[in-house]
Order: C-alpha cells, then sequence, then structure tokens
C-alpha cells in the first residue's frame, strides 16, 4: 500500500494535493490486486459472449442481438467494477489506517475521492476494453461525434454515481465480507430492466419494476445514443444519475464523519 508521511507535507496540504496522493495510491493499489482487474474486464466480456452467442439466436433470430445487448454489458461492466469499490473502502475503515491519516495535516475525507476516481478510471478502461471486443463480434454503432459524446457522458456519469453509492455501502458495513454481500444485488439489476430484453416480453409485475427502475432509462438512452433506435429519455437517464450522485455523496460524507468520530 501507497504510504503517506507527515515530512511529506509538512504543512496542511490542499485539498487538490491530497486527493491526487489519494487517487494515486487507490490506482497503485487497484494496479496491484490484478486478480480483481482482470475479473472486472473478463467477467462481462465472458457474459457478452454468451448472450450474443448462446441466447442471441433465440432472443433476436436475426443475428444483431449484439449491438441490442451492448449498453446493458456496459452498464454490468460498471457494476462489478464498482462493486469492488465498498471491498476498498470497508477495508480501509477497518485496518485503522484512517487513524493514520487523521494525524497527518491532510483532508482524510479525500481518500473517498481517491477510491472513487481510481473506480472511474478502471471501469473506463474496461468499458473500453468491452466495446473493442464487442466491434470484433459484430457491434456495429451509427453514432456520430456528438452522440458518442453523449453516451460516454452518461456511462461516466453512471459509473460515478453508482461508485459513491459503493463507497458509501463500504462505510455504512463493518467489515469486508458485509461490503461484498451488501454490493451482490447490483450485479442483479440490469437483469431486471431493459439490458437484455424488451421491457414488453416480461411479465406484468415485473415489467412495472423495469420501466420504473433507473437501469432502464439510462440503457435505453445509451442504446438511443449508439445505434439510433428509440426509446431513449435523456432527461430522465440524467436525472436518475444525479439523484444517485448527489444522495450517495452526501450520504458517504456524512457516514464518513460519523466513523471518523469513533
Amino acid at each position: 500500500m501507497s504510504t503517506l508521511t507527515v515530512s511529506s507535507l509538512p504543512h496542511r496540504a490542499s485539498a487538490a494535493r491530497t486527493a491526487g496522493i489519494f487517487i494515486h495510491r487507490s490506482i497503485l493499489q487497484n494496479l496491484r490486486t490484478t486478480d480483481a482487474l482482470v475479473m472486472s474486464i473478463v467477467l462481462p466480456v465472458m457474459l457478452m459472449l454468451l448472450f450474443t452467442y448462446v441466447f442471441g439466436g433465440a432472443i433476436d433470430p436475426s443475428g444483431d442481438y449484439v449491438t441490442y445487448v451492448v449498453p446493458g454489458i456496459i452498464l454490468l461492466c460498471a457494476g462489478f467494477g464498482s462493486a469492488s469499490t465498498a471491498v476498498d473502502v470497508a477495508n480501509d475503515m477497518t485496518t485503522g489506517v484512517i487513524d493514520r491519516f487523521r494525524s497527518m495535516p491532510i483532508a482524510a475525507s479525500t481518500l473517498l475521492i481517491g477510491h472513487v476516481v481510481a473506480s472511474l478510471v478502471r471501469n473506463l478502461f474496461a468499458t473500453t476494453v468491452v466495446v473493442i471486443v464487442a466491434l470484433l463480434v459484430g457491434f456495429r454503432p451509427t453514432a456520430d461525434l456528438v452522440q458518442w459524446i453523449g453516451a460516454i457522458g452518461l456511462i461516466a456519469g453512471y459509473i460515478l454515481a453508482i461508485t459513491w453509492l459503493c463507497a458509501a455501502i463500504g462505510l455504512l458495513v463493518r467489515n469486508v465480507e458485509a461490503a461484498g454481500n451488501a454490493t451482490f444485488a447490483f450485479l442483479f439489476l440490469p437483469y431486471l430492466s431493459s439490458a437484455f430484453v424488451p421491457v414488453e416480453t416480461m411479465p406484468p409485475f415485473l415489467r412495472w419494476f423495469a420501466e420504473n427502475q433507473p437501469i432502464t432509462p439510462i440503457t435505453e438512452t445509451i442504446r438511443q445514443a449508439l445505434t439510433g433506435t428509440d426509446g431513449g429519455d435523456w432527461p430522465l437517464a440524467v436525472g436518475w444519475i444525479l439523484v444517485i450522485a448527489v444522495g450517495s455523496w452526501l450520504w458517504a460524507g456524512w457516514l464518513f464523519r460519523r466513523r471518523a468520530q469513533h
């Protein structure tokens, strides 16, 4: 683990400098846990190949199912990658490292920013790999430059929002094992949305849930941006992302202050 020393920060460091140090620390931790990094990429790719080649023919006999499923796989990839943030935060909160950081002339709360930004970088890299593999197996987006920028903005916003939520969960639970279990539910939300099949094909009670949970409008809007299909709702998708991001950021800040005082 990267360490901070009081001698290297003789005066109270600025929040930006401290955040930069913690981001560097978290990125190094991610690079050292190669098994988790590899799985965050390999598993979504395997699922995309599974849905495309095993289930795709039954779902869409035209053979173009990969174009439909890629936005859902991207959000699934974000869920896998962000879930590890809860484990990393819980680990920091239970090993006593927070007490050490609090004794230094730094804003220890920027520890959370380090975890979140490192997760954003890791997940964007994993998303890029997934899109490259999708292109190799037949994904043919029709987006222009503006639409690509919009889709990337939505994806980055979703990753940021879900990572702050995972960081808050890492602060809420009392051990690393509980953090891993608590974020497990995120991995199933895309399955109960329009990520893999149209919501019209679902039973009424599941259809109502799928239509009113955040993954569906976000997926549909990314799909519209990349492939030109109908069903996207930019205000609703952006609204959901903002609600999750701001709410989770405030919750995480409150939980951190509460935990740090004990």
